[in-house]
């Protein structure tokens, strides 16, 4: 069972109902008048898993901008949108980190389980066949649907602004394969300031899961699966430290 409770925190990221079958655009992170917006919701841990305090997303202004602040506290949580369909261009947001991850048990570490924090971090959840997945793991997959009677994501792709480590930097979640990253920020990113992002996220799903595209396969990025979610998260439950940090703009362009 232990083996499965890595894998069983993402089914609540997962709810009921039809996907759409065509894209449409992403939601906005906030309303025209400043407030969150309704289609996003936060997500923590099922509370059979832990009973954590859970990150805070609220809207606000920095600097005179509106955004999404993010706040942890020996905490863990995700704000979720379902959006499904082929991603139809780049991700693009924009982001700050005010407060790192600091006063904790333990230096953060995205590569080891007792470190796997995050002060920031957007993540987008893919559709991904269950017969490209290595047999070890998709029977581990296979087993926390069953337990959690959710259909948990095959394949996720996180952008990190990583606190303690180098970026860029590419990965592998420590408790899961399912769960890829590649750190956009580190330990000397500059505090205090928006920093623009884009990314094309069809082509990082091909460089981090390459291992598990066809072989041979011309053009990878046409192998890539269907986006079913996104989401924005933090984290700091594993080092029991603290961080700030905002997200605004959140958006696909063509």
């Amino acid at each position: 069972m232990s083996r499965l409770a890595p894998l069983c925190f993402w089914a609540a990221l997962l709810t009921q109902g039809a996907w759409a079958q065509t894209p449409q655009p992403m939601a906005p992170l906030l309303n025209a008048d400043g407030s969150a917006s309704t289609a996003w919701r936060f997500v923590g841990f099922p509370k059979k898993q832990a009973d954590l305090p859970p990150t805070l997303f609220e809207a606000g202004k920095v600097d005179q901008q509106a955004g999404l602040k993010v706040s942890t506290d020996a905490s863990y949580g995700t704000w979720v949108n379902r959006w499904s369909g082929s991603p139809p261009g780049k991700l693009q947001w924009r982001w700050r980190l005010d407060e790192p991850l600091s006063g904790g048990k333990r230096s953060a570490d995205l590569l080891s389980k007792g470190g796997d924090d995050a002060a920031l971090k957007v993540c987008v959840m893919f559709d991904h066949p269950l017969d490209r997945v290595p047999f070890v793991e998709r029977t581990v997959l296979r087993i926390a649907r069953s337990i959690s009677g959710e259909n948990l994501p095959a394949a996720t792709v996180c952008y990190v602004w990583d606190s303690a480590g180098p970026a860029p930097l590419e990965g592998v979640n420590p408790y899961t394969r399912r769960v890829r990253f590649i750190s956009l920020q580190g330990r000397n990113s500059p505090l205090t300031r928006w920093t623009s992002e884009s990314r094309d996220v069809a082509k990082d799903f091909a460089t981090l899961f390459a291992d598990e595209l066809p072989k041979g396969a011309q053009t990878p990025a046409a192998d890539v699966p269907p986006v079913t979610t996104v989401l924005i998260g933090a984290d700091s439950d594993n080092t029991a430290s603290k961080s700030t940090g905002w997200v605004a703009d959140l958006r696909w362009a063509p």
